[in-house]
Formats: C-alpha cells, sequence, structure tokens
C-alpha cells in the first residue's frame, strides 16, 4: 500500500469495539434491520467521487449527511486451485486440520468474513449469513444469528457446516466453543480490524480454505482500489492547516453508553484516510473512552462520525446534542455536522473499504450531493 494507507495502524482495540456493539446495539441493529437482505445497510446508495463536486466551505456546512456505501457484485477470484487438507493455527492458537469445505459458515459482526469467502470463489459452499452479511449474492442463505448478532447454535447446527470461520465479535462464545465439540472445524481469524490489516486478513481466511494464491490476488485488489481511493480523497481535501477536525463518536442512547474512539481505535485510521485531522491524536485519547465535555471541549472537532444505529439511539442529531450538551459548544454542535453510516459498513475494514471511504467522503465533502442521493 502507499505511504499514507501503511502509516494507519492496527487495531487492538477492535474486539472490544465489536463487543461493545454487540452487547449494547442488538435491539437497534434489529430494529434497523432490512426484512429482504437481514443488514442494516438499505438506502439509496451515495454518488460516486468522481460525479460529485466538494463545497467551498465544508467546515461551515450546515446540517448532518449520511453516507450509503453502494453494493456492488462479487467479482471472484478463481485463479488458483484448492489444495485441502491444509493445517492451520488459528488467533486462539488451536491447531485446525481442514480436509472439508463444502459447508461453509463466515460469521463476524461487519460481515467481512462471508464477503470475503465470496471473493476467493467459494460463495458456492457458503451455508448461511449473519445479520450484516446482506450482498445480494448471499441474501438466499438462510440467517444464524437472532436478535440482531447473537449466533443461533441450533440454526448453525441445522445447516451441518464442514467449516466455521469466525472471530471473536460475535457471540455467546459458549455456541462456538459448541460447533467444536459438535466436531465441526472452527477457524478464528483476527478480529483487530484495520486498512492496514486487511491484507492480513484476507490471508487467514484464503488459508483456512486452501486457496492461499486467490489470498493473495484478493489482498492486492483490494489494496490497489484503496489506494487509489485514498488518493483521489486527498486531492479535495484540505491542505494539513486546513484539514477537518474529525472525531469518531459511539452512542447507544437507550443503554446511556456515549464513547469517544481515539488512537489505535480504528476510527483514527479512517479519519487519516478521510483526509481529516484525527483530533483524538492531538489530545492524546487513547483507545475508546467515555465522553467528557472537557475532553470533548478540547477535541473542538469541525465533524463528527457516528454510526447510523447509533444515531437513530438518540433520535438524530438534535437527540445527540441534547444527551452530549458539550458538543454545542464546538463548531460541529453549532453547524450540526454529523456523519452517520450504518454499523456494520463503517469500520468494517474488508473487501468493501474503498467503497466504504469514497461514501463517506462524500458525505464529508459534498453534503450536498450526498442528501440529494439519499433523497433519491
Amino acid at each position: 500500500m502507499s505511504t499514507d494507507v501503511t502509516a494507519l495502524r492496527r487495531s487492538p482495540f477492535l474486539p472490544v469495539i465489536a463487543s461493545l456493539v454487540l452487547l449494547l446495539a442488538g435491539p437497534v441493529l434489529a430494529g434497523c434491520t432490512s426484512a429482504t437482505s437481514g443488514d442494516d445497510t438499505a438506502g439509496v446508495a451515495t454518488p460516486r467521487l468522481a460525479d460529485v463536486t466538494a463545497v467551498n466551505e465544508p467546515r461551515s456546512w450546515e446540517g448532518p449527511s449520511t453516507a450509503v456505501a453502494p453494493s456492488s457484485p462479487v467479482d471472484p477470484i478463481t485463479e488458483g486451485e484448492q489444495s485441502l487438507p491444509v493445517t492451520v493455527t488459528d488467533r486462539q492458537g488451536t491447531t485446525v486440520e481442514i480436509d472439508d469445505t463444502s459447508r461453509i459458515l463466515a460469521l463476524d459482526i461487519y460481515g467481512s468474513l462471508s464477503r470475503t469467502v465470496f471473493e476467493l470463489g467459494l460463495g458456492d459452499q457458503v451455508v448461511g449469513r449473519d445479520a450484516s452479511s446482506g450482498f445480494t449474492e448471499i441474501a438466499d442463505r438462510p440467517l444464524v444469528t437472532q436478535n440482531g448478532h447473537d449466533l443461533n447454535a441450533e440454526a448453525i447446527l441445522e445447516l451441518a457446516p464442514t467449516l466455521i470461520i469466525t472471530d471473536t465479535s460475535l457471540g455467546p462464545w459458549d455456541t462456538v466453543l459448541q460447533m467444536r465439540d459438535a466436531g465441526v472445524d472452527v477457524v478464528v481469524v483476527d478480529s483487530h480490524r484495520a486498512i492496514d490489516s486487511i491484507g492480513s486478513l484476507v490471508g487467514e481466511v484464503a488459508a483456512a480454505l486452501g486457496v492461499p494464491e486467490r489470498g493473495a490476488l484478493l489482498a492486492e485488489r483490494i489494496s490497489v482500489a484503496v489506494d487509489e481511493t485514498v488518493a483521489e480523497i486527498a486531492g479535495i481535501a484540505q491542505a494539513d492547516g486546513e484539514k477537518l477536525r474529525m472525531i469518531f463518536l459511539y452512542v447507544r442512547g437507550q443503554s446511556g453508553v456515549y464513547y469517544m474512539f481515539g488512537e489505535e481505535s480504528g476510527a483514527d485510521a479512517l479519519i487519516t484516510a478521510l483526509g481529516g485531522a484525527d483530533v483524538s491524536s492531538e489530545i492524546g485519547w487513547s483507545g475508546m473512552r467515555p465522553i467528557t465535555d472537557e475532553g470533548l471541549v478540547a477535541a473542538n472537532p469541525d465533524l463528527v462520525l457516528v454510526m447510523t444505529g447509533g444515531l437513530e439511539s438518540v433520535e438524530g442529531v438534535d437527540g445527540l446534542l441534547e444527551a452530549v450538551p458539550a458538543l454545542q459548544q464546538t463548531p460541529a454542535g453549532e453547524h450540526r455536522r454529523v456523519v452517520d453510516m450504518a454499523d456494520s459498513q463503517i469500520l468494517s475494514f474488508g473487501p468493501d473499504t474503498a467503497r466504504v471511504l469514497e461514501a463517506l467522503a462524500v458525505a464529508v465533502y459534498a453534503p450536498d450531493a450526498a442528501a440529494a442521493g439519499a433523497a433519491g
């Protein structure tokens, strides 16, 4: 990847973030789940970056905007033969010998793992899906999650999987262990998600499937697409001294949970790729911590990034400003500059990362175009 992208850190906090989403956001995510796809990404796609014109003063723009990454058909890589059996040691140190991938489940809170399996050319062998896997090619597979993102042991066993690829973002964990006890091969891959770890995650999935050559090709394809998108965003983002000051807030109004994500949370990598100034780094805000009035005022953001489900949980921007009154003292609060994106997309860091970045960039720098697209 380019220098800009390789400088972005891996995120040791993403498993904790995923756990927060899982434990606190289930009812919200279930409530905004599409009845047809099982995903929370329904909506008219944000226009392409090449088709919009950035506003002259994004810092002073008034009002919120929503980013919806465009759907795109799976483009499976078929070069390179599958070779089984394979033996892998997963992220938990468990050695797994895999000799049958005829019935695959690839499950995580973002839907990234299932999409990766499809892109590696083995989509026909996927027998079920999680709630976040809403792309067209998987939409007809039965759900194995319930109440948002809880794994359903009975639903999984009914599908008789021969291989489960997952991470630690879904639970209850006893269900995963139950699958192992039932004789199913289970491979636990990395839960640390960031832009510069996408390639290694693809490699882990490809290794478990016995298609390492395809994994290398897919990782390169994603890397090129992300690099090109980051460069395109840099062309419309402000110069160093004028970069938009951005923060990422994780909010769950019904649970009274309000966090600001800082360095090495994954959000910092996202902001950097969007050409913004990661304010959390400036104020030494590390990981994910409850919002304080002092921290928020010190951050003084021009723009706030949030998950759509979180924004809905506080009943929109007005509710967010009421719940976090210190935000009203910042330029972001004064201008109501809040950009939201689906919970399953915004920090997913997978095959769709280039499209996620592009949609967010349009919502940030061409909010009028993003609003027009949302209006249909």
